[in-house]
């Protein structure tokens, strides 16, 4: 039915354009055809005018209204190093095409006016005019290239690579439909090599783990965090299809192209909360977002947005991500807690290339690090539970008391730590499930806290500020009533006395 109305009103409007034709006819046969032009022109010439006045003074009201919400004006300077130089070049070629847009624009309609069609007047006819073509061929040329030479040398400074001797920050973007994938260098400051043919369901990005660099390579779905005045470059590329890498705010537009990687660098030198307070000074950023709040100002609501600006799918909305810059202290405390994806997500599993390496290099100093921190707060502990740590990665071979080659990684560590704090002395218990009789693992218990004792007077630690004692089943940490508790009760712990 809705189809059948819309055609019966298309048929409508064609019909009466037809007979307003007609009337048209009839009233230039009833006035003359001389009259009817004259009319006519008249009419067009004056309505030009209207427009010419009407269409200028909405473009500049509209300019000055609306140039606070506009990059690069009001509020909305750049939040980037280079930035600045875009937006002046922009301004300039702004200025310069405003110019001839005006002066074209008064002249077209100007001229629809003062020249309209009137009786007795004859058109004059030039066939060619050397100092005009000289102006409007010359003056153009000569602009367009100092506009382009100027555009050319901001171009080859914004598009400058790193030096390797420079301090900075690298990330990698990878665009898909429909989300960003952000990865994030760890401690070693350095991303890992990718190959395509590596990609799979868990690894999506191709991630090669036999390079230990992408051991620490994070890949954090939530907040995002730069710190502010320090370099950044940006490894772009797509998984599917042509996306594009947007920070609008930093004046940062580079296109995401699938098998091509590229890349853009830039240095923030504005906070965002330092953003926020450039926009408070601005009434219009004062206003409420929701009016039974009265601390929703719009201010407060900004953040610094990661887009797509290629259309590159029905979900293209669902690109954007939220960038927040902060100090750099603020940015490292936030990095030293982002996960290692390789860690939580690869790390044992079947499809993990190290498999056969117990401990890897970034295990070991993780623990090293937790060890540390664990072993303060045991020596300023004030209970006996305070000062009792299980050395969780202290394992030994199935029914006796030889310890893995893995141990040593947390024995040395706790070497080092008796080194840090001479003035303390350990008591390193063994325990064990009930499995079995009580006798023999109460003595399998002792032999364990043995050995570990001797591999630390092995290492130099007096053997004075050690003992050794075997509990046996006779302390467990939980019911053992099950594999996974069973596992917990099998512990060696050590307390400081």
């Amino acid at each position: 039915m809705t189809s059948i109305i819309i055609l019966l009103c298309a048929i409508l409007i064609v019909i009466v354009l037809v007979q307003i034709g007609k009337v048209t006819e009839l009233t230039a046969q009833i006035k003359g055809e001389k009259e009817v032009l004259r009319d006519n022109s008249k009419w067009n010439g004056l309505l030009s005018l209207v427009f010419l006045v009407v269409f200028l003074s909405g473009t500049v009201i509209s300019a000055v209204k609306y140039k606070n919400v506009m990059l690069g004006f009001g509020p909305h300077t750049s939040a980037s190093e280079h930035g600045s130089e875009l937006d002046m070049i922009f301004k300039i070629t702004l200025l310069v095409t405003g110019i001839v847009f005006i002066l074209t624009h008064i002249a077209l309609f100007w001229f629809a006016y003062q020249y309209r069609w009137q009786e007795n007047r004859k058109a004059k006819f030039i066939s060619h005019d050397n100092r005009l073509e000289m102006w409007w061929t010359g003056v153009p040329a000569i602009v367009m290239t100092l506009l382009v030479v100027s555009g050319l040398n901001s171009w080859n400074k914004v598009m400058a690579d790193v030096s390797p001797e420079e301090d900075y920050i690298e990330i990698e973007a990878t665009g898909q439909q429909f989300n960003w994938i952000i990865r994030y260098p760890g401690s070693d400051g350095k991303l890992g090599t990718r190959d395509f043919k590596l990609t799979t369901g868990d690894n999506q990005l191709g991630l090669d783990f036999k390079d230990p660099k992408n051991w620490d390579d994070a890949l954090p779905s939530q907040e995002l965090l730069l710190p502010v005045g320090k370099k950044v470059r940006v490894r772009i590329i797509a998984k599917d299809v042509l996306h594009n890498f947007f920070l609008p705010h930093f004046r940062v537009k580079m296109d995401a192209v699938p098998g091509l990687p590229t890349y853009f660098v830039f240095t923030p030198v504005k906070t965002t909360e330092e953003y926020r307070r450039e926009l408070a000074k601005y009434p219009e950023y004062q206003e409420l977002t929701d009016p039974a709040d009265p601390q929703s100002q719009r201010y407060k609501k900004f953040e610094y947005e990661l887009a797509c600006a290629e259309l590159c799918g029905k979900g293209h909305y669902s690109m954007r991500r939220v960038f927040r810059v902060v100090s750099q202290k603020e940015f490292d405390e936030w990095n030293a807690k982002q996960e290692s994806f390789y860690l939580t997500q690869i790390r044992g599993k079947k499809i993990d290339p190290n498999l056969d390496i117990e401990v890897l290099d970034i295990e070991a100093a993780q623990r090293a690090k937790t060890f540390s921190a664990d072993m303060k707060k045991a020596v300023e502990g004030l209970t006996p539970a305070d000062k009792t740590l299980q050395l969780k990665h202290v394992n030994y071979k199935t029914g006796s008391s030889d310890l893995t080659d893995g141990s040593r990684y947390e024995l040395d560590n706790l070497v080092e730590a008796l080194n840090t704090y001479p003035q303390i002395s350990l008591e390193v218990a063994g325990h064990t499930d009930n499995v079995g009789e009580a006798a023999q693992n109460t003595i399998l218990s002792a032999a364990r806290a043995n050995a570990v004792v001797r591999y630390l007077t092995d290492k130099g630690i007096s053997a004075g500020r050690l003992k050794s004692r075997g509990y046996g089943d006779s302390k467990p940490l939980v019911p053992n009533d099950s594999d996974e508790n069973r596992a917990k009760n099998r512990r060696t712990e050590f307390t400081i006395l």
